[in-house]
């Protein structure tokens, strides 16, 4: 299986140049990424981003935190597009569990990105408030667990396999920190992965030689050392 890649970005500008390439499946946002592209307006900035992609995955974010709140703005946001993922997450900023909406807006048949996910025993909770038709991504963040000195690679192969029974499930690989993220998340069978367009530009130039690497290296280093008018 091979591991989609979605770009995690909200800049309108890079969103059409990236959704006019063949590697890039998807694109994923949330309230950061939305507030760092100056989107000031969240219904008319996200139509745009609509707009460009209508016929990829879009996942984007609910921003109330209970369940009330979320469950106007999920219902809302799911009748801007038919492309679009409504990302919930798994719980609120006081920590509050969100099975209650999950299953909810999962039974009106509404495509769900459970976003902010960390653990397996979080995918097993999510797992237990779905049915197994409607489709849901479940976003387990790789490179923010590792920030902290925790290898998420055993929560990753929990959750891949008790995911197995649903075939409307996908596993997502999120918070990227590198390239090699990209063939890490493909070797352990994650459906998704998403990756800001810097690092995708850098996966598109995998193949590299460790000896071609070794003189860019060195050309970098003596190109920046003229630069600098170096002299000992």
């Amino acid at each position: 299986m091979k591991t989609k890649i979605f770009c995690d970005i909200a800049e309108l500008a890079k969103i059409r140049k990236f959704n006019k390439k063949k590697i890039v499946k998807g694109f994923t946002t949330n309230p950061s990424l939305m507030r760092k592209a100056g989107a000031k307006d969240y219904k008319s900035y996200s139509k745009k981003i609509l707009k460009i992609c209508n016929n990829k995955p879009v996942s984007l974010e609910v921003f109330a935190d209970n369940y009330f709140g979320m469950r106007e703005q999920a219902i809302k946001i799911n009748t801007w597009a038919k492309n679009v993922y409504v990302k919930v997450p798994v719980v609120n900023s006081k920590g509050k569990f969100m099975g209650k909406i999950i299953k909810e807006l999962n039974g009106q048949n509404i495509k769900l990105n459970i976003t902010a996910v960390y653990t397996a025993k979080q995918t097993k909770k999510i797992l237990k408030m779905i049915n197994k038709k409607t489709k849901v991504i479940i976003s387990i963040f790789a490179g923010r667990a590792g920030d902290t000195g925790k290898d998420p690679v055993p929560e990753f192969v929990k959750s891949i396999s008790l995911a197995k029974r649903f075939k409307n499930v996908e596993i997502l690989w999120a918070s990227v920190r590198e390239p090699y993220n990209y063939l890490q998340a493909q070797q352990l069978g994650c459906h998704i992965i998403t990756i800001p367009p810097s690092t995708i530009e850098k996966i598109e130039n995998f193949g590299k030689s460790f000896n071609k690497l070794t003189k860019e290296t060195v050309k970098n280093f003596l190109i920046d050392s003229k630069k600098s008018n170096f002299k000992i």
